[in-house]
């Protein structure tokens, strides 16, 4: 068993205020799951509206899938006009961890 985590640093481009943050934030939080059946949520600066933490974890039998999942992800991610990408922490954790 392969779990699998990303966990997203996103700079928000014209966003001044909380209510602003979602209506950018959770498009992106629907998109990851439903494109790629991962779980995903906003994960930290609940209280900062022009940054945002996103968490995607993945499990699956087999790490070649787990990082193909994770790399599309990311550039899923990264596309996005409305964010700046800041930085991305993955890891990759088995049953023997």
């Amino acid at each position: 068993m392969y779990v699998g985590t990303l966990s997203f640093d996103l700079l928000l481009g014209d966003v001044h205020s909380l209510k602003e943050k979602r209506s950018v934030v959770r498009p992106i939080v629907a998109e990851l799951q439903r494109k790629f059946s991962v779980s995903a949520a906003e994960v930290g600066d609940q209280d900062l509206h022009r940054r945002a933490r996103v968490g995607v974890a993945l499990v699956a039998g087999d790490a070649g899938f787990v990082s193909d999942v994770l790399d599309r992800c990311e550039r899923l991610v990264a596309a996005r006009p409305e964010v700046e990408l800041l930085s991305v922490r993955r890891r990759l954790h088995t049953d023997e961890d």
